[in-house]
């Protein structure tokens, strides 16, 4: 069967894209003249092209979403999750072929079972290498945006997180950017337009001057750039962490309750990010931070920042 075309449902966000980088590597290697279409939120289409991997962005916000026009596609890939709903939503386009882990839902669909313990990029690719496709978990790499950077040199802050279990207080944010910036280093919080608030608190806390605050002002490819051109990151569990891994930026990582071993950067990355996680999980959907996030403390960060932003050379 010649393959025309491969949909891959991966309706998430930034982080959850970028892990899944050496998956959607490994699919255009195994179908390299195929059309290869992601279904993900329309805004990570800058993102998208940056991994050489993807021909075109369907814009899909979530489970239930998939709006597959035309002809069946040759592949459909599940890079979604584990639940019966991405199976379902990905057997409506009536694919020829489903790479998928296995769901007692669907009795008829055949994959490996689901392990919750397995580092994210490691898990797509071990459902690939299930069906005789080879993937590098470790090839993470991005393309360097065409745009400059907003701010060369800087230190990225990023104080958001999707949910309240991964945010680490602003205050604390602050007192790092302060630190950061007393020692002469160039500061810049970033964030979504949703975090503009948050990142000016962290800037006013920080004294830092209004043009310190990108949050919102960037688009997807200016924030890669910036990251990409960053001499440190500091942030928490999120999509700019997973950027800084990306273009090999030096970054302390804050993780809670969350552990790094499943989200954090790959394990043989040397001294070039600084992983803090106290050992303690939790609900990582929670409101508030875990307490094992808050045993993090300011002072832990600026140590590990001055361990990291040495001279650690780019790709």
């Amino acid at each position: 069967m010649a393959v025309t075309t491969v949909l891959v449902l991966r309706a998430l966000g930034v982080g959850d894209l970028l892990v899944a980088v050496p998956a959607l590597r490994g699919l255009r290697a195994a179908f390299g003249g195929a059309r290869i279409v992601l279904a993900a939120p329309g805004a990570l289409g800058e993102l998208a092209s940056l991994t050489g991997a993807v021909d075109e962005v369907l814009p899909t916000g979530g489970l239930g979403e998939l709006a597959w026009a035309g002809e069946p596609p040759s592949v459909a890939v599940n890079l979604h999750g584990s639940g019966p709903e991405s199976i379902t939503d990905l057997l409506r386009t009536r694919p020829s072929r489903l790479l998928t882990h296995r769901h007692p839902d669907h009795p008829a669909v055949h994959g490996p079972a689901w392990e919750p313990r397995m580092r994210e990029a490691r898990r797509w690719c071990r459902l690939l290498a299930h069906h005789g496709i080879a993937a590098d978990p470790d090839d993470l790499a991005l393309a360097r945006p065409a745009v400059p950077s907003p701010a060369p040199g800087a230190v990225v802050v990023h104080p958001g997180a999707a949910f309240g279990a991964r945010r680490w207080p602003a205050a604390r944010f602050a007192e790092v950017a302060g630190a950061l910036a007393a020692r002469g280093r160039r500061v810049v919080v970033t964030g979504s337009a949703a975090e503009r608030e948050l990142a000016g608190s962290v800037a006013r806390r920080a004294g830092l001057g209004p043009d310190a605050v990108l949050a919102g002002r960037t688009g997807l490819a200016a924030l890669a750039a910036l990251v990409a051109d960053a001499a440190l990151v500091v942030c928490g569990d999120t999509g700019v962490g997973h950027l800084a891994t990306a273009y090999r930026t030096p970054s302390v990582l804050l993780f809670g309750p969350v552990s790094p071993s499943r989200w954090g950067p790959p394990p043989d990355t040397g001294d070039r990010h600084a992983v803090l996680w106290s050992g303690c999980p939790g609900d990582p959907f929670a409101d508030a931070p875990g307490p094992g996030l808050l045993r993090i403390t300011p002072a832990d960060v600026l140590e590990a920042a001055e361990l990291v932003r040495q001279e650690v050379p780019h790709a």
